[in-house]
Order: C-alpha cells, then sequence, then structure tokens
C-alpha cells in the first residue's frame, strides 16, 4: 500500500481526494492537513511515502512545505496539485524538493498515476510543468532566485504571519514566543527583504508569487 498524506485548505476539495485515493486498492491516506505547519507535523509524525501538497494555503507557503519536508524526509516524494500554472511556481517547487506538478483540473485518473509513479521513485509532471522544465534545462543561465532569500525558518513562518495581518501579539501567541521575540524576528524579515513596514512586505509577497 502506498501511504499518503494530502495537504489542502479547502476541506470539500481535501476530503473528494481523500475518497478518491481510498477508492485505489493500492493507495492508503495516513495523513490529512488544512494548513502549511500542519502539513509539516503530520509528515513528520506519519512518513508517509507520497505526500500530495497545494501551494497556496494558510500558516506556511506550500514552497516552504515543500522545502522542510523535502529537507527533513528526503524519502518522502512530494507531488504539488496546484491551481498555479505560472511558470515561477514550477521552477521554485521544483528546487524546492518537489518530484512531481498537476493542475487541480487534471482528470482524477492522472493524479492516481502521479502518486504511483512518485511511490515507484519517477517523477510526473503535468504538460505545461514539463515544458517549463524543459526550457529550464535548455537556458540553464536563467537564474531563479529563492524569494525568499535569506530568512531563517523562523523569519519564513513571521513572514507569512505579518502578510497575513497578524499583529505581533498574534505572532508570538501562534509560535509561542515572546512579544520581543515576535517583534524582532518582524524586523529582521523586514531588514533582510530590503522593505521598511508591512504594506510593502506584502507588495514584496505579492510580487513574488508567495500570497496564500
Amino acid at each position: 500500500m502506498i501511504r499518503v498524506m494530502l495537504a489542502d485548505d479547502h476541506t470539500i476539495l481535501r476530503q473528494g481526494l481523500v475518497s478518491l485515493l481510498s477508492k485505489d486498492a493500492d493507495c492508503t491516506v495516513v495523513a490529512e492537513a488544512s494548513n502549511g505547519l500542519e502539513a509539516v507535523e503530520k509528515a513528520f509524525e506519519t512518513r508517509p511515502q507520497v505526500a500530495v501538497i497545494d501551494i497556496s494555503m494558510p500558516e506556511l507557503n506550500g514552497m516552504e512545505v515543500v522545502k522542510r519536508i523535502h529537507d527533513k524526509l528526503p524519502e518522502c516524494k512530494i507531488l504539488v496539485l496546484t491551481m498555479h500554472e505560472e511558470q515561477e511556481y514550477v521552477i521554485h517547487m521544483v528546487r524546492a524538493g518537489a518530484s512531481g506538478y498537476l493542475l487541480k483540473d487534471s482528470a482524477s485518473e492522472e493524479l492516481i498515476d502521479a502518486v504511483k509513479a512518485l511511490a515507484s521513485g519517477k517523477t510526473y509532471y503535468s504538460q505545461y510543468a514539463a515544458s517549463v522544465l524543459a526550457t529550464q534545462y535548455s537556458q540553464p543561465d536563467q537564474e531563479w532566485q529563492d524569494p525568499y532569500k535569506n530568512l531563517t525558518q523562523r523569519e519564513r513562518e513571521v513572514f507569512h504571519l505579518v502578510v497575513d495581518g497578524k499583529t505581533t501579539k498574534d505572532i508570538a501567541r501562534a509560535l509561542d514566543i515572546s512579544v520581543k521575540t515576535a517583534e524582532n524576528h518582524r524586523g529582521k524579515v523586514l531588514e533582510k527583504l530590503g522593505v521598511s513596514n508591512t504594506a510593502e512586505l506584502v507588495r514584496y509577497a505579492a510580487k513574488h508569487n508567495l500570497l496564500v
């Protein structure tokens, strides 16, 4: 049986995916997550063979989720299932550690095929994603910078909480840290990304496709 984890903040869609995979004799869903932080925690707890991850999730962006899971659980193969088809997303997610990339309007049979392909050690990309990767391969001099730059893992969490409109007190509560520490992290985020306030940080997030 292929052990699968699903992470998507849309409950109806996630439940539909659980139902779809559960009907296949070769798959079993071992965990579900409705936000990015929960996805990372559930992956570490259940150690699935394949993790199906959405890009746009609250608490932690899918790109960071993929990176953390890949870094700690390299044996877990990650399939990105998203509505985003911009080439920046494809490149960044693959560089973060994804082994597959599918759009949400793909046929249900293709999702099952993708999960099985990843479980067997192969990759699986939609036609569009494969085209983007082929172009990148043929033009290796084209630079794709990490939009998070040199933010630490904690600073990336703070980044998304600030962009989500959370106050310093909200951030401290969510991350179980002091208000002073939360404020320090916020300051470091602004400094490292070269912005001076929350409004500029939100614009930065929008420009680099990091809004969740």
